[in-house]
């Protein structure tokens, strides 16, 4: 009976032995319980801010009653209103030319609107108006008031350049004046000449009348009426 006993605790010892390492890998191998991760709230959506706007100051246009030149001086100075001017009468036939000369009138001591007379005035290409035009330039060279100083350099060549204008037109209107006497004195001789010749064809035309025959003279002793 010990003997029995014995046996069978070598027995269960040894069954316990063999499934031992059995037990030690499942215990390895099987996973630990995770916690279960907690879900994370989601990101806030910023809206980007929109940019502020910056108003434009637009830029200011000529109201309807003000004439552009004036408008022109006001924003970019005299002088490029006048070469605007200038540019302006250029393409004006002599009515447009006339019509414009009258609206603008005496300039009195304005230094833009005595420019913008002789500029007008040279474009007729007449010797007086020329004339005029050269003076007008002279007194805004002459001038010392703050824009006729800024216009005085352009004032200046402008005179000159008329002066020359002026000097070509009064050389071509002699010119011309001279081709018209030489032609009027053609017209002379040619009529002379056409005169002249007439009265030549008048001398060899020969008469349609046949010549008069002279009376028979009386015979001697013949009683005389």
């Amino acid at each position: 009976m010990p003997l029995f006993l014995s046996a069978r605790r070598t027995v269960s010892l040894w069954a316990a032995a063999a499934a031992a390492p059995a037990l030690l890998a499942a215990c390895a191998t099987s996973p630990s319980p995770q916690p279960s991760p907690q879900t994370a709230p989601a990101p806030a959506i910023v809206q980007p801010l929109p940019a502020p706007v910056v108003p434009v100051e637009a830029e200011p246009s000529a109201p309807a009653t003000q004439p552009a030149i004036n408008f022109i001086a006001a924003t970019s100075g005299p002088v490029a209103a006048a070469l605007a001017y200038a540019d302006k009468v250029r393409g004006f036939n002599p009515n447009d030319l006339g019509s414009e000369i009258n609206r603008l009138g005496e300039p009195g001591e304005v230094p833009l609107a005595q420019m913008q007379l002789a500029l007008a005035l040279a474009q007729t290409r007449q010797s007086a108006d020329l004339v005029r035009a050269q003076g007008l330039m002279q007194r805004i060279a002459s001038a010392t008031s703050p824009e006729a100083q800024q216009l005085a350099p352009l004032a200046r060549t402008l005179g000159t350049r008329y002066g020359e204008q002026r000097r070509v037109e009064e050389e071509r209107e002699k010119q011309a004046q001279q081709l018209r006497d030489s032609q009027r004195r053609i017209d002379q001789l040619s009529d002379r000449l056409e005169a002249l010749r007439a009265i030549e064809r008048s001398f060899s035309r020969p008469s349609n009348h046949p010549p008069a025959v002279p009376a028979a003279p009386a015979p001697n002793g013949a009683a005389k009426p």
